[in-house]
């Protein structure tokens, strides 16, 4: 399987082909710039390859959570792309990328939310496969899911940003807290072609952003 993913979640922009499990990467700490940046990275790992978008089988993005004008660049830029060379796109949870990027089998991932609040999502490796325990949702970081038992990774940048109120929160639980990890094409490219392989792809036209949050900004009185 050939397949295109890319990430614009975060700060962080990323591309990957996926070339039968090998993985050709570029990644560049965007800023605001991810729209300037996307389009060349692609077209430099599709030289590097010598390939042509058409030759791919499908194109996987990062769906969200995240950042509302990175994750609509990337859902738009892989709609766009899956148009022109008639492919297929699968759109893959940046939480979930984050529990793969861990290569932990049991993780608390969350992404920080800005405004107090965190992104998270609890997932559990068994047999290879990743299951769902506590689906994507935002919240306070002191009122995120609970999780039974130990052996616990925390991951991803909300332990930066609330990273004492965390290890708090699940103190005892945590083996290990990884917060510099940050959604990225390489695990988008993994979780991906695993859609693509049941069958999961979706026409380019049924792709969206999962926004999760409904405003971007606080208003003056909540602040």
């Amino acid at each position: 399987m050939k397949l295109l993913s890319l990430d614009t979640s975060t700060e962080l922009c990323s591309v990957a082909l996926w070339l039968d499990g090998d993985t050709l990467v570029r990644e560049e700490l965007a800023g605001q710039r991810h729209s300037e940046l996307l389009l060349p990275m692609v077209q430099e790992l599709l030289t590097e390859a010598g390939l042509d978008l058409k030759a791919l089988d499908g194109i996987a993005f990062g769906e969200g959570p995240g950042s509302f004008t990175g994750l609509r660049i990337g859902c738009g830029v892989a709609q766009g792309l899956a148009f022109g060379a008639d492919l297929s796109v699968a759109g893959v949870c940046t939480l979930l990328a984050l529990a793969e990027a861990s290569g932990a089998s049991r993780v608390i991932a969350c992404l920080d939310a800005r405004m107090g609040e965190v992104y998270h999502g609890v997932y559990e490796k068994i047999e290879g496969e990743w299951r769902t325990l506590s689906a994507p949702g935002l919240s306070l970081p002191q009122q995120t899911p609970d999780v039974a038992g130990e052996h616990w990774t925390g991951c991803g940048n909300g332990f930066a940003a609330h990273g004492e109120i965390l290890r708090s929160r699940y103190a005892g639980q945590l083996v290990e807290v990884m917060p510099d990890v940050l959604p990225h094409a390489a695990q988008i490219a993994v979780l991906g072609a695993a859609q693509f392989k049941r069958g999961l792809g979706m026409d380019a036209a049924e792709a969206a952003p999962l926004y999760i949050r409904n405003k971007v900004a606080l208003k003056t009185s909540e602040r």
